[in-house]
C-alpha cells in the first residue's frame, strides 16, 4: 500500500535532516501516546504559528507516522513556518475508534505547549487518517479550521455531525482508480455542497488509493489549500 517509501525517503532525507523534528510521548486520558512534532525553521517558542494536526494511514503506528511525515508534511512545514503534529494510535487503537479517547485532552496539551494561531488547528489525514480527521473535526469542531482528507470523509455522518462541519473549509482528494473510496467521497461532497458548505473534491487522475501526486514536491498542494482565503470558512 505504501510501496516506494525507501526511494522517496532517500530523496527527501537531506531536507528532513534540516527540519527540527521532536519525538514526544505523553500519558493522555490514561493512554500512552507517541507523536512527532515538526517545528518551523528558526522556531521561537514565544511566537505564534499556524498548526496542522495530521493523522497517519493504515495501522496508524509509528511506521505510518514516519511515512506521512516524510511524504506529506516535514519539508513544506519547515519552509512555510508551520507546526505539524502527527500522533500514533495509542496502544494500537485507531483514532476513529478507542484511540479518540485522548481527545480533547491532547489538543489542550498542544495548545498549552505551543502558541497556535487562533488556538485552532488545521486537521488532515490519509485513508484511516482521513477518516480520523473528519471524525474528530465533527466531534470537537471548536478546535479546528479546515479539514483535508486524501482520501478521507465523514463515515459516521449523522445529521448532528454533518452540521458540525458547516463552517469548515473542506478539501477531499481521491484517486480516480480508487473504486472503494471514490463513490462515497463524491456522494458526500455533493451532499455537503447541497447544504452550502465550502467543500472542494479533487479526483486525482490516474491515481489509486495512495495519491502519489500529493507526495514529495506535490505536498505543497496540501499547504496551498490551507492558505487559501475562501468565503464561508471558519477563521
Amino acid at each position: 500500500m505504501l510501496s516506494g517509501l525507501p526511494l522517496l525517503s532517500l530523496f527527501l532525507m537531506g531536507n528532513l535532516a534540516e527540519a527540527k523534528i521532536l519525538d514526544e510521548v505523553a500519558t493522555v486520558a490514561g493512554m500512552t501516546l507517541h507523536y512527532k512534532v515538526v517545528l518551523p525553521n528558526d522556531f521561537d517558542p514565544a511566537k505564534t504559528y499556524p498548526a496542522v494536526l495530521a493523522f497517519p494511514p493504515g495501522s496508524q503506528d509509528m511506521n505510518m507516522v514516519q511515512a506521512t511525515l516524510i511524504r506529506n508534511w516535514s519539508v513544506e512545514a519547515r519552509k512555510r513556518g508551520y507546526i505539524v503534529v502527527i500522533p500514533a494510535a495509542p496502544e494500537g487503537k485507531l483514532f476513529f475508534n478507542e484511540g479518540s479517547k485522548v481527545f480533547p485532552e491532547f489538543l489542550d496539551k498542544l495548545l498549552n505547549d505551543y502558541k497556535i494561531r487562533g488556538n485552532k488547528f488545521h486537521i488532515a489525514g490519509m485513508s484511516n487518517g482521513g477518516i480520523s480527521a473528519f471524525h474528530l473535526a465533527a466531534t470537537y469542531p471548536q478546535y479546528f479550521i479546515s479539514i483535508i482528507g486524501f482520501p478521507g470523509y465523514l463515515r459516521d455522518a449523522t445529521p448532528e455531525r454533518v452540521n458540525a462541519l458547516a463552517n469548515f473549509c473542506i478539501y477531499m482528494h481521491v484517486g480516480e482508480l480508487d473504486e472503494r473510496w471514490l463513490t462515497p467521497m463524491q456522494k458526500q461532497a455533493a451532499e455537503f455542497r447541497a447544504k452550502g458548505y465550502p467543500v472542494r473534491i479533487t479526483v486525482e487522475k490516474g491515481e489509486q488509493h495512495v495519491i502519489g501526486a500529493l507526495n514529495g514536491a506535490g505536498s505543497a498542494r496540501l499547504f496551498d489549500v490551507i492558505e487559501e482565503k475562501r468565503p464561508g470558512c471558519a477563521k
